[in-house]
């Protein structure tokens, strides 16, 4: 969770919500981290996991495109579009710190990683570094205030 955290520290130049992402390998190696950048390429789909996906998937482009093996970590529970993607790459495990009462996927709203009828499910470890990871989201907000 300390590196998808780092990764949210470095959207401050791009006004982006504070979301980072990490995927590791597993043996722990890290494959790809991310921060949002939605504000800074004005694409709506570029949320951190969105991009940490798409980058594991060219570092390992030698394995294919699943990323059966690999543990995602953000830093906020995943909305709908990036837990769809999760099911897709055959993600096994995520982890997230915050859990988001609004737009979450992963439980709070939805539950699209663990939902039966589709044919993958998602290991879904919640509230790592919570409190820190949502004042980080905290801050942010009060800022633009």
């Amino acid at each position: 969770m300390h590196r998808a955290i780092a990764a949210a520290h470095t959207t401050a130049a791009t006004d982006d919500v504070p979301i980072g992402a990490a995927i590791f390998a597993p043996d722990g190696e890290l494959v790809a981290a991310a921060a949002n950048e939605v504000e800074a390429s004005g694409d709506p789909t570029r949320h951190a996991e969105m991009v940490a996906l798409t980058q594991a998937t060219e570092a390992l482009s030698t394995t294919g495109w699943e990323l059966a093996d690999c543990t995602l970590v953000v830093t906020l529970e995943p909305c709908s579009m990036c837990a769809g993607a999760m099911v897709l790459a055959r993600m096994p495990r995520v982890v997230f710190g915050a859990w988001e009462p609004k737009t979450g996927a992963a439980g709070s709203v939805l539950d699209v990683l663990r939902e039966p009828r589709l044919n993958h499910q998602v290991e879904v470890i919640g509230g790592v570094l919570a409190k820190e990871c949502a004042q980080l989201l905290r801050n942010f907000f009060a800022d633009k205030r």
